[in-house]
């Protein structure tokens, strides 16, 4: 169980750096959280912990608390699910095993996707290595960023909107266990998991609540309701799920830099929350000024 620090804030609860898709490392994101005026921020990049020791040397400096986290990839179904998972252990062998799988479906799926897109437009795989950095997990947005680079779209919003939808016929899925296999991940690692904007589809596609039962039974912490992309429709069904299951409601930005027009801080999470969920961890430990 991860030690509360003696004055809890609010904090973001989800954000990105060049570990993963963010435009920022982790050692500038740690700054920028500062500038927001934030008392703590969890850096939460897709699959993987790569980022947490650059962020942890940055917050003497910056006097911003660091929540270590990632966003862990699964599916159900057709269908992308996002699940936050909050001070996991690094070192789990379950976990690391499933997100070095992930990755390296991310990678092979990206390599396919660019071959196909590379028949109509140009654009190679080298167009794509140079918008990461050492260590990346490469994805969709970063062909996205490739797709800029090259001038056929003008922002990775336009290129996901567009070449890479999934009705241009060039993107494909990648591998992802399913919600309930990765929120029992999370909690074997000592980790507290969170459904990530579960509203961006609308009201009429909110989890279900039999199958929401089903990730609380199996230990899910909350639902990231204030998100600025969760549809405004949708927020209501979901305040009311987290009351009928007892589930915490998080608030987070989902900032990725330039990379997305989110705004670090935007959305937040109440101290009694942050509080809560420091309490829950026992994987990792939040790293104080």
């Amino acid at each position: 169980m991860s030690e509360a620090p003696a004055a809890v804030g609010e904090a973001d609860l989800h954000a990105h750096s060049t570990v993963s898709d963010g435009t920022e490392s982790p050692a500038r994101l740690m700054q920028q959280a500062a500038a927001a005026g934030l008392w703590g921020v969890a850096l939460t990049d897709h699959d993987s912990t790569s980022g947490w020791a650059e962020a942890a040397a940055a917050v003497p400096d910056t006097g911003v608390v660091l929540i270590p986290g990632m966003e862990l990839s699964t599916r159900e179904g057709f269908m992308s699910v996002h699940m936050l998972a909050y001070l996991v252990d690094p070192l789990d062998e379950g976990l690391l095993a499933e997100t070095a799988r992930i990755r390296e479906s991310r990678l092979t799926r990206a390599e396919e996707i660019v071959r196909r897109i590379g028949r109509d437009y140009e654009l190679s795989w080298e167009d794509v290595l140079a918008q990461t950095a050492d260590g990346t997990t490469i994805g969709r947005p970063h062909i996205a960023d490739a797709l800029v680079a090259r001038g056929h779209v003008a922002t990775r919003s336009a290129a996901f909107a567009g070449i890479l939808h999934p009705r241009a016929g060039y993107a494909q899925p990648h591998y992802a266990p399913d919600p309930l296999t990765g929120v029992r991940l999370i909690r074997a690692a000592g980790g507290v998991p969170v459904l990530a904007h579960p509203g961006t589809r609308g009201a009429e596609q909110v989890i279900p609540p039999h199958r929401l039962e089903r990730l609380v039974d199996a230990g899910l912490f909350g639902l990231e309701v204030d998100h600025p992309e969760n549809r405004a429709d949708a927020k209501p069904r979901l305040r009311a799920l987290a009351e009928r299951f007892g589930l915490a409601v998080t608030g987070s930005s989902d900032y990725h830099g330039a990379g997305k027009p989110n705004r670090l801080g935007e959305s937040r999470t109440v101290p009694e929350v942050v509080e809560r969920l420091i309490s829950e961890g026992r994987g990792s430990t939040p790293v104080v000024p």
